[in-house]
């Protein structure tokens, strides 16, 4: 799904993939430290004490270092268990017992660089929301639930009015704190289902599953008037009420019944609910701005 072409598009909520529960990882954690505990205890094999980094490497990834420190202890308990000969403690046992513990360590902190670094691929810098990449996967899903559940699926999509006045009376350094602000007033207003981007300059767009045109338009009066209420502080300076405010065009999906849809026709549904949202947007900037339009089915525009 690729809601702009060309050199606008941006290469952001994440890999997708759902983590299991954090009870069932730790049953899985248990349930491997005890098929190694009893392979361990049973064949004597040294090189069957080595399979105790598995498990701990997926308690360090799962549960941080916390859980890699505590896998680690509790596999050091494990292997002098199944090998209760080794309890004096000799050179190769404090080797054994200190690689337990760095593996741990050393696999929790490479997994969490790995979600930073994944979380800033997918986050707007400069706002905190989704980047392009991250929103165009999620709608993919919103879409693909919406076609399956018969749910409705709604979209705003919005700018901030006279951003270019404002840069060239006060500088660029308050227009980009413009739009942050109302990223910022974006992520306080929307439910934490939905999902919300800045996909340009001043150009946002919010997913709102099992979100109806009626629910969406309230959503979107209630932000529009939390950004014109707002009294901003762009570039050191402190702004009356009124300084901002924004255009928002709403469509929705509801809830087709061809539920045997593709992929394609996820990608193909989401980019014509962007496009509608994107024309009503269009008709509320020509009238007059700092308003709410909501595109009607079968192509018109309202408000």
């Amino acid at each position: 799904m690729r809601l702009t072409t060309g050199q606008h598009r941006r290469p952001r909520l994440r890999a997708v993939g759902m983590k299991p529960p954090r009870m069932v990882a730790a049953i899985v954690l248990a349930a491997a430290m005890a098929f190694v505990f009893v392979i361990d205890r049973f064949t004597n094999i040294p090189a069957v004490q080595h399979l105790y980094y598995l498990p701990i490497v997926y308690a360090a990834m799962r549960f941080g270092t916390p859980g890699g420190a505590g896998a680690a202890a509790i596999a050091i308990v494990l292997y002098h268990l199944a090998n209760p000969q080794m309890l004096r403690y000799g050179e190769s046992d404090i080797v054994q017992i200190a690689v337990f513990v760095a593996v741990g360590v050393v696999a929790a902190k490479l997994a969490d660089d790995a979600r930073r670094l994944h979380q800033l691929a997918m986050t707007d810098d400069l706002t905190g929301l989704h980047n392009l990449r991250s929103f165009e996967l999620a709608l993919r899903r919103m879409v693909r639930a919406a076609r399956r559940e018969n749910t409705p699926l709604s979209l705003l999509v919005l700018d901030v009015d006279h951003l270019k006045s404002l840069n060239d009376e006060y500088g660029h350094l308050a227009g980009a704190e413009s739009v942050r602000t109302v990223g910022h007033l974006i992520a306080a207003h929307i439910p934490i289902d939905a999902v919300g981007c800045r996909y340009g300059g001043d150009e946002f767009v919010v997913a709102l599953p099992h979100c109806s045109a009626h629910e969406a338009h309230r959503l979107a009066e209630n932000l529009r008037r939390a950004v014109a209420a707002s009294a901003p502080v762009l570039a050191g300076r402190h702004f009356p009420e009124r300084t901002l405010s924004i255009s928002i065009g709403l469509a929705s999906l509801d809830g087709p019944a061809d539920t045997r849809s593709s992929s394609l026709d996820d990608d193909r549904e989401g980019e014509t609910l962007f496009q509608s949202a994107d024309a009503a947007l269009y008709v509320a900037k020509k009238g007059g701005r700092n308003r709410v339009s909501i595109a009607c089915h079968g192509g018109g525009v309202s408000g």
